[in-house]
């Protein structure tokens, strides 16, 4: 019999993550000054790592992913342009329509998360009066709504080489990135190779209180510093929260893969279960989408499972969202699963 948790285990998203004691001693201890004069010497160091990083000139500390994508919408674009993006991208489920309001574009979904060369190619407006121009070209990765899975290499390499024939810019929107380099053993600068801007989260999987890194060239970086001002994300001090995301650089990376492994296990556990539907091979990194079979909606098993101490998110009316992070480990795990069964038998009586 396990003995319920001290805490709700949270597998909403990996951004209920909390900074660990000795990140908060090392954001104490930052050096800073006024970034927005340019003098936050520890802001710059994070600004040059994750430059090198990526394998871009230069980069830049925002706030949140979704400005770092809205940056990049904005500078590579003028009003009244297009950007393909992959089915269910974060800028058009989860960015409040910034895209248009602050760019005045428009936002075209291909028919799958993953696209290939052809993909693109078919997707982009004819050279006519009346079509809006298509000017971008947005990759995500991991892709959040696709269960976090990394994109195919060779199919990734194939749209951004077909992007560059037809002479679109490139966004590699990496709220996930670190995720991905974790699970297919390669460089973060490998994944962003080809692409003209790249954002990466600190946030998230790492535990970073609050940010993430844009990067680019460097004329690109400074249009994006000007925007950041102009829309309200100059800041000052901030080398304390740059300091969280050396940390996490330094000591979060490596730890990913315990995330990825949990997820595994746990999909595998609850594959066989009567009321799940699971495709453990799709589990690529520490995010689980859970099919909901039961007759029961599924926002009964969602509150079931809140009442036994276990947080979880629901992607509609038939599909849970599990996401494993830092702060979840074995014994949340085990915990996790035993409360899965139990809802799933319940509900299955129930049904019965």
């Amino acid at each position: 019999m396990l003995a319920p948790p001290s805490a709700p285990v949270d597998l909403r998203s990996d951004t209920v993550t909390r900074p660990s004691p000795a990140m908060r001693e090392a954001m104490a201890a930052a050096e800073v000054g006024d970034d927005v004069y340019g003098e936050d010497p520890t802001a710059s160091r994070l600004e040059e790592r994750v430059a090198a990083m990526l394998g871009k000139e230069a980069a830049l500390f925002v706030p949140s992913g979704t400005m770092g994508n809205q940056l990049a919408i904005k500078v590579h674009t003028r009003p009244g342009d297009e950007v393909i993006v992959g089915a269910m991208a974060h800028p058009v489920l989860y960015e409040c329509g910034a895209a248009a309001a602050l760019s005045g574009v428009s936002l075209a979904e291909t028919k799958r998360p993953f696209f290939s060369a052809e993909e693109l190619a078919a997707r982009v407006q004819p050279n006519a009066y009346y079509a809006p121009r298509t000017r971008l070209v947005a990759f995500e990765n991991t892709h959040n709504r696709a269960g976090g899975r990394v994109w195919p290499a060779e199919l990734l390499a194939g749209a951004v080489r077909e992007a560059r024939r037809l002479g679109l810019a490139t966004h590699l929107d990496g709220a996930r990135l670190w995720n991905a380099v974790a699970a297919s053993g390669t460089t973060a600068e490998h994944l962003a190779f080809g692409m003209d801007s790249v954002t990466v989260c600190l946030s998230k999987g790492l535990g970073a209180p609050v940010g993430s890194v844009l990067a680019g060239s460097r004329p690109f970086i400074q249009d994006a510093r000007r925007l950041r001002k102009m829309w309200g994300g100059g800041m000052r001090q901030i080398g304390h929260l740059a300091a969280a995301g050396l940390y996490a650089l330094d000591h979060e990376l490596p730890r990913l893969r315990d995330d990825h492994a949990r997820a595994k296990a746990f999909a595998e556990a609850l594959a066989p279960v009567a009321g799940f539907s699971i495709d453990v091979a799709s589990v690529e990194t520490n995010i689980v989408n859970v099919g909901w079979t039961h007759s029961t909606d599924v926002r009964v098993a969602i509150e079931m499972l809140k009442t036994g101490r276990v947080l979880v998110s629901s992607l509609g009316p038939a599909q849970i969202r599990v996401v494993f992070h830092r702060d979840v480990g074995d014994e949340g795990l085990a915990w996790t699963v035993d409360r899965f069964r139990s809802v799933a038998e319940i509900l299955g009586k129930d049904a019965s």
